[in-house]
């Protein structure tokens, strides 16, 4: 998705990020007021006539600009939208899924427009991979009763896919997302029981937060067995007194935990994708971690060392 800055003199200092420099005409781009039904129809017979529509809207509302993402796609023809305020910006990008194919924003929310995009204004997207280490249980042991933390999202995950949380932010277990099917419950593909209250959990901007600090909006990295990162949004959290377990693990010569809820839809990563249930795991299993000995404040890493037990 390109981003088209309306400069007004300026140039945005990151020439990567912006494709195109607004300057109110081109012989490529059509633009289209839209007020009404009738302005919708205009625009909609310019597809496939034309390389670019570029549209503006009065009363700013995701239908028109549904019907022509629909209508252009497999033409020749790409739509651009104009944006004034931030909060439209996400409705945009998104429209159907693929979103417009442009967005025109002013220079001081070209920021917001890669922030709200999360690279996708690039043309290759780089890979965004973390670094997993293959650990051993130690043992397993009753935690009493306590808080739990289950993270549901806005979107579906994958087998092989989970977050990453644990006791120690050095130390983070991949905990699988609730996709396998149960004999007794139905799959919930879009949440992760995610563990105790006081754990540590990895953001997806590579921060730490404990899980009692989550809140609805909040994106969470995503990961794979094989260290591949994804974010997803947080849709709700429920929060529960269940009875947990604490899993003790190693990795390296250093020893990690994390508390978990004794259920058997709860289950770890282990390398190569698979997953292992709580209640079933023993001494000896291997499970797929992060590790990280660089100390955090407010979740932030920082080039120091720290010690955690």
């Amino acid at each position: 998705m390109q981003i088209w800055t309306d400069s007004k003199g300026e140039e945005y200092p990151n020439l990567d990020a912006v494709s195109r420099n607004w300057g109110g005409f081109s012989d490529d781009v059509s633009e289209v007021q839209i007020d009404g039904l009738s302005d919708q129809e205009e625009a909609l017979s310019l597809i496939g006539l034309v390389p670019w529509i570029l549209v503006r809207c009065s009363d700013w509302t995701m239908v028109p600009l549904e019907n022509l993402v629909a209508a252009s796609r497999g033409t020749s023809t790409r739509i651009a939208v104009a944006i004034d305020e931030e909060v439209e910006l996400n409705g945009a990008a998104f429209a159907l899924g693929g979103g417009v194919d442009a967005i025109l924003v002013p220079i001081q929310m070209v920021d917001d427009a890669i922030r709200v995009l999360g690279g996708e204004w690039q043309e290759e997207l780089p890979e965004t991979r973390v670094n997993i280490e293959e650990a051993c249980v130690m043992s397993i042991e009753v935690a009493g009763v306590g808080e739990r933390v289950c993270v549901d999202l806005t979107r579906r995950i994958n087998d092989g896919q989970g977050m990453a949380t644990g006791s120690l932010s050095g130390k983070l277990c991949l905990l699988h997302g609730e996709t396998i099917q149960s004999e007794f419950v139905p799959t919930r593909p879009f949440r992760v029981n995610a563990g105790a209250v006081h754990s540590y959990v990895l953001m997806a901007d590579g921060k730490t937060k404990y899980l009692c600090e989550l809140k609805s909006g909040d994106e969470v990295a995503i990961i794979s067995s094989s260290g591949e990162q994804e974010k997803a949004t947080i849709g709700r959290l429920k929060v529960e007194t269940r009875p947990l377990m604490m899993i003790r693990f190693e990795a390296s010569g250093s020893e990690g935990q994390i508390v978990v809820q004794q259920a058997e839809t709860v289950r770890l990563i282990s390398p190569g994708g698979g997953a292992i249930s709580v209640t079933q795991a023993k001494e000896g299993d291997k499970i797929s971690i992060i590790t990280d000995n660089r100390a955090r404040h407010v979740g932030i890493a920082l080039n120091a060392g720290v010690t955690e037990k």
